[in-house]
């Protein structure tokens, strides 16, 4: 596993501290960010839906987006936090989303399927939260189709401002919130694999950022 997150002055992000934060968040999950971030990944899945096929959802977590896929789309998720998948399998079970085939226990880091498995991939609030988001970017080139798309949704550090001050004030306390508030765009477009198409602001007030990506030949 690589030592850091490809950016200067920011601490190491372990996978254990990762499971460790979301065993934590779990329970208040859906009632706390799920809540701040409902419209972006309403607005993610919405591109999904339009492209159709097999979605793989990195980082699943307890569910949210779960059931605002389309019925006729293939849904496959896998989220690193066990505590997390329990509670998206419950969802799924309650509300029977037959359209989600699998929840499956996985580092994003290191995707067991195939090249060229999926026609989108999707990453919502994941690439701030992993030890390497550039080896977790160059997986999900990896399973998705030459000409699908990768859709991130992330918060992204702003260069100036007060919401700038405030990101290096929370950067110390990654590990303990389980997530990165400094977290820059640069590993996220250095996939050589994936080439930018659509930079969306997502609510609220434009907080979030989604980025469309497609899978090209190089």
């Amino acid at each position: 596993m690589e030592g850091r997150i490809a950016r200067a002055g920011t601490k190491q992000m372990d996978l254990a501290s990762v499971k460790r934060a979301y065993a934590r968040w779990a329970p208040i999950y859906d009632w706390s960010f799920g809540t701040v971030s409902y419209f972006g990944r309403k607005r993610a899945v919405h591109f999904a839906n339009e492209h159709k096929g097999h979605v793989l959802e990195v980082g699943v977590g307890t569910g949210m987006s779960l059931s605002h896929y389309h019925p006729e789309v293939r849904v496959t998720g896998i989220d690193v936090s066990r505590d997390m998948l329990e509670r998206a399998r419950r969802r799924v079970a309650d509300e029977g989303l037959s359209h989600v085939e699998a929840l499956e226990e996985m580092d994003a880091q290191a995707l067991r399927y195939p090249d060229e498995t999926f026609d989108t991939v999707a990453a919502m609030h994941v690439v701030s939260v992993v030890p390497a988001p550039a080896r977790v970017m160059a997986e999900m080139a990896r399973v998705c189709k030459t000409g699908g798309q990768v859709l991130v949704l992330n918060h992204f550090a702003r260069a100036k401002g007060p919401l700038h001050w405030i990101e290096k004030t929370m950067a110390p306390f990654a590990k303990a919130i389980g997530w990165h508030a400094d977290f820059t765009i640069e590993p996220v477009l250095a996939e050589k694999r994936l080439e930018l198409f659509d930079k969306v602001p997502a609510p609220p007030f434009g907080i979030f950022t989604l980025l469309r990506l497609r899978k090209v030949r190089r």
